[in-house]
Formats: C-alpha cells, structure tokens, sequence
C-alpha cells in the first residue's frame, strides 16, 4: 500500500548550510521539500510550488520573517508560517506571533519539535478550511441576507451594513443601480429595520406615470383642481405619514415636480394640488433610480440642490454579474419557489445548467434570473433543471461573452478558469497546467462561484511519488 505524499515544505534562509540542513532533515521525514535564500525569492517560489507549510528564518538581509509572514497571508490568508531564529527573546515571539506566525522555534531547531509543528499547523489549516466551507455552505443554504434580500457576496456584505447603519435614522438614502438589481427590495428592508416598521411603506414609480398626474400622485389634490377630479384625494406623501416613501426612478421626475419635491424634503410641509392649505408630514424619503444622476445633474435635468438632499446617505447595488455565487443561491432561491407554486417536483440544477447561469452576465440582473428560473421550472421534465431548460444561450467566445474593455479582472478570470475547465472536461490539474496557475487556485475560486462540489471529472491535485 502506498504512503500518502507527506506536506510541501518550503524552507526560506539566508545561510546555505541551514537552507541544506533542513532539506535533508525534512526530506527525511518524507516531506516535499523547496528552498529559497530569501524572503523576495520565497515570494515567486511560494507562487508556483504552493507550499502547505513555510518554515522561515526571522532575521534575514532586507525583507525579514515577519514581513515575509505577512505578504504570505496576503496571497493565502491560512498558510500556516513557522519562524526560526537564534534570537529566543520574548519580544521578537511577540512580534512574529502578532504577525500571523503559527509556531516560533529557536535555533539550533530540534527536528523532532519541527515534525511536530507542521503537522499541528496542517491540522490547524484543514480545520480553518473546513470551517470556512462549511460556513460558506451554510450560507449559500440558507440565502444569507437582509430581510429577505440573498447574497453573501462581499458587494452585497457592504450594502448591508450601510442599509444596517441608515436604518435607524430618519437621513433620506438615494440607492443607485442598474434595473433589476433589487433597488425596491433594499428600500423595504431599511423600513422594516427602522423605527418606523410598523407604519406605512408606500412606493411611487415615477417613470410610469406622466407629468401631468406624477404631482397629484405625490401631493392629492382637491376637488375641482383640473378636469376630472370629482373629489379630494389624499397624494402618496399623506398615505406614508409616519412611515416611509419610496421615490422608484426618481431620476424621471419633470422640473416642476422637482421644485416642488425639494420643498418637502427641506421644510416637510406641501399643498395638494389646487389647494392653499399648507400639510406638515413626517415622511422618511428612500428615492432609487438606474440612471448616472451625476450626469443628469451636469446635463441641467435634474436639480443639484434636489440631488444633495436625496444623498444624504447612498447606496450603489451592485449588478449580479459582479456578484459571484450569489447568482445561484439566488437561482436555488427562485427553484424552490416556483416549484412549489406549480406543483413541480423540481430540487436542483444539473452541473451543465448551473455553469451555464455562472457564465450568463445577466444584463436584467435579479429580475431576468428569476424570469428564467421561473421558465426553466415550467418547461423542465425531471426534477433537475437542464441546462436546455434555460432560456438563454450560453456565452462563446466567439460571440464576444467578455467584452475587453467593460469588464472586471474577476469577470476576466472567472470566464477563464470555467471555459478551460470545460475545455479540458474538468480536470482542475489540466486546466491548472493550461491557465498557469495552482490546482488550489482553481478550487478556491470554484468554492467562490458556488462549484464547491468540483466539476464533473475534476481531479485532484497531483502528488508526487
């Protein structure tokens, strides 16, 4: 029976003896042994021989251990480091403790201490990676989010704690975005974290409506105000009065209606339209629109003042092409839902179809997603959505999926690694070979997209005999 390959080791010092000595000695012990005669060279050998332990010398000519420590997390934020030095004074542990370091050895270093330190900090890493999947699982399962709103991705993290932080206040929030990204959603869970949650939430799309009945929409009017208004109505400023209003694509509202919103917004008094009865209301604003306002400002279309006091506080969701494998716990989310409203005994996505919809870029963002989750459920004929069940063709590269200039590294290196794999039938230590990168790599960034089971024929990473 073969012996598992024991850990890669990389052994970084300044003098060749201790370099030599500790390959040997390790190489003896059965570990996979790479060296480096600083901490700049230990940089580009970390990059490509993927260490699972760095034992490191603390005082070194230029960069030192703790430094080096500290540029190895950067790169891998759980790569255990041991430091060695001839320097035991408490201070310098303190220091090299504090800099991540998971263990500190004086020299001349006792071998047998050394075994025992990497394999303590091996079984340190696999239970910090196996927490961290796990809780990456979970949230994925459960849909982490914000009242109702999913999304773990760290775009969505950030728009939670601001949403989190605003809620309490009465501050007005101008959320900004792209159609279909969940603008109104956010709008309703500031409200029902608020103070005010337990008043009304009224909302006002201001770009369906024209200019004409967008004011008395806003303020009501009196009987007798124009043709056609046979009775007093009460505007959406009245109806939210304790509460909260939501101005959807506040961007479309006409000049005249602008003027007339600002004085709400400074002295929170209004007339209905054709009235001369001023109405003093207690109104928390939450106002959204997809344009660049900015440039609608500079254009002369909308009012700068106006444009200030709706950012008092703003919000930018992001699109869901940048939002990483929020896209299919959003999907599973969408799944489940409309297979239990059709009574559809659908549970999952095949491998096939879930690739399919982390390659798709979304240009309707949330709303498309759950329109072809919805379809898919329909049209599928076994309890797995299919990858033909989706509407929508999958990206080529023939066909441009990636447009240069106009999309993010991580777009860039996401289409990379997942057409590769594809390519190469999903073998992580091919596409590994063909991307020039770290079979890790791949598997870290496929936990990242929501392919934390691998891909259909992804193999393990090579290990030496």
């Amino acid at each position: 029976m073969t012996e598992p390959t024991k850990a890669r080791i990389l052994v970084v010092d300044d003098e060749a003896s201790a370099r030599a000595g500790l390959e040997k000695l390790l190489g003896g012990e059965g570990y996979r042994v790479e060296t480096a005669e600083s901490a700049e060279a230990a940089l580009a050998v970390a990059a490509d021989f993927a260490p699972d332990v760095v034992v490191t010398d603390l005082r070194m000519p230029g960069m030192d251990g703790v430094e080096l420590t500290r540029r190895l997390r950067e790169q891998d934020k759980h790569l255990p480091v041991i430091l060695a030095t001839a320097f035991g004074d408490v201070s310098t542990a303190v220091s090299a403790m504090r800099a991540g370091a998971d263990d500190y050895l004086t020299k001349p270093i006792d071998i047998d201490a050394l075994v025992v330190s990497i394999e303590r900090a091996r079984e340190r890493r696999a239970l910090r990676t196996e927490a961290e999947n796990l809780r990456r699982h979970v949230r994925e399962q459960s849909g982490e989010g914000l009242q109702g709103l999913i999304g773990a991705s760290d775009a969505m993290q950030k728009v939670y704690r601001v949403a989190r932080q605003v809620s309490g206040s009465r501050a007005t929030v101008l959320i900004t975005g792209e159609s279909g990204t969940g603008k109104g959603e956010l709008a309703r869970a500031i409200h029902a974290l608020s103070p005010r949650a337990d008043k009304p939430f009224v909302s006002l799309h201001c770009a369906a409506l024209a200019d004409s009945l967008l004011e008395s929409e806003l303020f009501g009017h009196e009987k007798g105000a124009f043709t056609g208004a046979d009775r007093r109505r009460v505007g959406r400023f009245e109806q939210a009065s304790g509460g909260t209003l939501f101005l959807d694509e506040v961007g479309d509202i006409p000049p005249l209606t602008q003027v007339k919103l600002l004085r709400v917004l400074q002295e929170r008094v209004f007339e209905r339209v054709g009235g001369n009865e001023p109405i003093s209301v207690d109104v928390r604003v939450i106002a959204a629109t997809n344009k660049d306002i900015v440039a609608e400002v500079r254009a002369g279309r909308f009012r700068e003042d106006l444009y200030y006091r709706l950012n008092v506080v703003h919000i930018d969701m992001p699109p869901l092409r940048l939002r990483g494998a929020d896209v299919v716990a959003l999907a599973h989310h969408f799944l489940k839902a409309y297979a239990g409203e059709n009574h559809r005994d659908v549970e999952t996505f095949t491998e096939k179809a879930r690739a399919k919809i982390l390659r798709h870029r979304w240009p309707g963002n949330v709303r498309e997603l759950e329109n072809a989750i919805e379809r898919a459920v329909v049209m599928c004929e076994g309890n797995a959505v299919r990858e033909q069940d989706l509407p929508f063709d999958a990206p080529s590269p023939l066909e441009g999926a990636l447009r240069i200039p106009g999309s993010t590294m991580g777009e860039i290196e996401k289409y990379a690694i997942l057409t590769t794999l594809e390519a190469v039938g999903g073998s992580t230590s091919k596409a590994a070979e063909i991307l020039d990168i770290s079979v890790r790599t791949i598997q870290y960034r496929l936990h990242e997209y929501g392919l934390a089971g691998g891909r259909k024929g992804a193999s393990s990473p090579p290990s030496s005999s």
